[in-house]
């Protein structure tokens, strides 16, 4: 590391400059990182973070005729400031085989948008942490696969856009008619239990545009929501969907959360959110959607989409009046009643309302019978799903039980954690 140091003591132009490029070690897998910051305390701390497959510089000065093969740039926090975002708007738009990464002093909805329809692959907060940058080169390393560019060390090749994958995800949408019916905390638990025995990528999508709060149960502070997806909605594709999605590290689940104001939801249509599932099918062996307690077109537009349908019903007479209504309004649709899988929440509470009595009047069986616990409200407290944070709990075993349907425990045997 110590030959890149030196370049931070003198001015980062003519000679100093070349040198310091002419160092970098590169070989036939691993792409050059060029970091750019003008403050030299920051352009040390980023090239220290990255290793020394870094070389830090002041300006992009020359790097375009030095680098004529394709190579990584980190835009530290001073390139947020200029005009155009980044001030690499031309090199970007002249170089498909450059993957950008910026990092921005304040990170908010537009200048992540402006950013993206420069030519950025991602957006990450200042100050960074070392494993979220390093994570973020390695997502972008990905992307420079395509059309034979090198990978950044230690990545694995993606699904070309243009392939069809052999198999698609199965997507599995909660949904209730009823607000406080538990939707919300199946999803997430769900969602953690295929992360946990899946052998591949799960995903869970907070679709409660207005309201959703899948981040804050999983206690995650997210870079990114599903409005920057839409924002760039014209360029998504895996590599650009993938660096969006937050990861839960107790288990590896994937989330692509809801936006961070109310105001926000108008901007997801129906067949922008179908869209962002079709994406996330194709290299996810599960997709969990997690939706308002209303119809309205993005909703309808998922349960279409969707492989299942778990339907939420609370054990008291409002929610299964709605619940009864909901299985109107589905079958009016033409919806399969087949994938509709109807979960009674609460199932135990002794509240004068037997199970054959509700299935009696929904005249549909539930598939899964799920008993109250306090130790919800404490998970959900703590930021900590139930199934993680109370495992032997009755109703971590009955959460188990509804998992059992999609993945099997069988087929949790010698999956490798992310």
């Amino acid at each position: 590391m110590s030959e890149y140091l030196w370049a931070e003591d003198e001015p980062m132009s003519g000679p100093s400059q070349t040198r310091a490029m002419s160092s970098l070690p590169t070989s036939d897998n691993a792409a050059p990182i060029v970091v750019i910051e003008a403050d030299p305390s920051v352009r040390s701390r980023l090239a220290m973070q990255l290793g020394e497959r870094a070389v830090p510089l002041e300006s992009l000065d020359g790097v375009e005729e030095r680098y004529t093969q394709p190579f990584l740039l980190v835009l530290g926090p001073s390139c947020s400031v200029v005009p155009g975002v980044t001030g690499a708007e031309g090199l970007l738009a002249r170089r498909s085989d450059v993957g950008a990464i910026l990092i921005a002093q304040n990170l908010s909805t537009e200048v992540f948008q402006r950013a993206m329809r420069s030519g950025v692959r991602d957006v990450l907060g200042s100050p960074v942490d070392t494993g979220q940058l390093n994570e973020a080169v390695r997502r972008v390393g990905q992307s420079l696969v395509a059309a034979g560019r090198p990978l950044a060390a230690g990545t694995a090749a993606p699904v070309a856009a243009d392939e069809e994958p052999a198999t698609l995800g199965k997507v599995i949408t909660v949904f209730s008619t009823k607000g406080g019916a538990g939707k919300s905390v199946l999803a997430t638990n769900l969602g953690v239990i295929l992360a946990q025995r899946a052998e591949g990528t799960v995903a869970l999508v907070d679709a409660d545009l207005q309201f959703g709060d899948i981040a804050v149960m999983l206690k995650l502070a997210p870079q990114h929501t599903i409005v920057d997806a839409v924002g760039s909605f014209e360029r998504l594709d895996v590599g650009f969907l993938e660096s969006l999605l937050a990861t839960h590290q107790p288990s590896g689940l994937k989330v692509l959360p809801a936006p961070l104001e109310p105001a926000f939801a108008d901007q997801i249509g129906a067949e922008q959110m179908n869209t962002i599932i079709r994406l996330l099918r194709t290299f996810c062996d599960f997709v969990v959607v997690d939706t308002p307690a209303y119809f309205n077109d993005v909703v309808l537009g998922l349960i279409e989409e969707s492989d299942d349908v778990l339907l939420v019903a609370g054990m008291d007479i409002p929610n299964i009046k709605n619940v009864k209504i909901g299985l109107q309004t589905l079958r009016l649709l033409n919806t399969p009643m087949s994938k509709i899988h109807l979960i009674l929440n609460r199932a135990n509470s002794k509240v004068k309302l037997e199970v054959s009595e509700v299935e009696r009047t929904l005249q549909v069986k539930a598939d899964a019978l799920i008993p109250s616990d306090i130790v919800v409200p404490q998970s959900v407290n703590k930021g900590t799903p139930v199934v993680i944070d109370a495992p032997r709990s009755s109703i971590a075993k009955s959460l188990e039980q509804l998992a059992d349907r999609f993945c099997p425990p069988v087929a949790a045997k010698g999956k490798k954690r992310r």
